[in-house]
């Protein structure tokens, strides 16, 4: 690290013995301090912005908010820790990759491996403090995706993706005829893609603006978009201005 100090560290978890699991091996572990613990993700995110650690110990499915939403509203910190995914199951990998975690380490974990991931921390720490500062930013918004194919993950870019249909509790990704679920919300997406390039036209539809070819509204008074696939989407009344502004009608 730039500075010599010892690693700062938050561990999450709403499991009290992983918790106190992960206390032993840290202490096993020269020039790291626990700076703190919290047992669900509203707790995490008052105690990050009180002691900013370095790096987050974080499980994923716990009560309430999960990890992978305290991952990203922890990315919108001044000063963002580096993030280390703890959990028992493998299915968030994908997610993992969204938030840019920075290791996803399966439990029980063993002394190794956590070494590793602290390493992991420090190194990126080191690239960190070393990178110059960027100008004073504009917003930053999300650009890529990492989707789960069968060979593994790809890369999606943002400015691929035609249209977002919220499922169940995931978000489907389309591009041209291929889809690809992920794990996230319809309202964070709508706060982290880039207004310019997509639109909110229902509660569980955005659209890549260049993608809508027309509007048209039916006997009833309800309005859809059209897409150039010959597909559609109903436009919500509270999203109905939205969908007007790309017709340059404004309100």
């Amino acid at each position: 690290m730039a500075e010599d100090r010892p690693l700062r560290l938050l561990v999450v978890d709403d499991e009290p013995l992983a918790v106190e699991r992960l206390q032993i091996l840290l202490t096993r572990i020269d020039g790291v301090s626990l700076v703190g613990t919290a047992s669900d993700g509203e707790a995490a995110l008052r105690m990050a912005d009180g002691v900013t650690p370095d790096a987050v110990l974080l499980d994923i499915a716990m009560p309430g908010r999960d990890g992978i939403d305290v991952a990203r509203a922890l990315g919108r910190f001044a000063k963002p820790p580096l993030i280390i995914f703890v959990t028992a199951f493998d299915t968030f990998a994908v997610a993992a990759f969204d938030v840019e975690a920075v290791d996803y380490l399966m439990k029980p974990v063993t002394p190794e491996r956590l070494v590793r991931a602290i390493e992991r921390v420090r190194e990126r720490l080191d690239k960190r403090a070393s990178e110059p500062r960027p100008p004073a930013a504009s917003p930053r918004h999300l650009e890529e995706f990492w989707v789960s194919e069968s060979s593994g993950l790809v890369r999606l870019a943002a400015r691929d993706i035609d249209r977002i249909s919220a499922e169940r509790d995931y978000m489907r990704l389309h591009s041209g005829k291929r889809s690809w679920l992920i794990n996230h919300t319809i309202g964070k997406l709508e706060e982290e893609l880039d207004p310019a390039q997509f639109v909110r036209i229902h509660r569980s539809a955005m659209v890549r603006r260049d993608y809508v070819s027309g509007l048209r509204r039916d006997d009833t008074g309800r309005w859809y978009a059209r897409f150039p696939d010959g597909e559609e989407q109903k436009i919500g009344r509270l999203y109905l201005h939205n969908a007007k502004e790309l017709a340059g009608k404004g309100r």
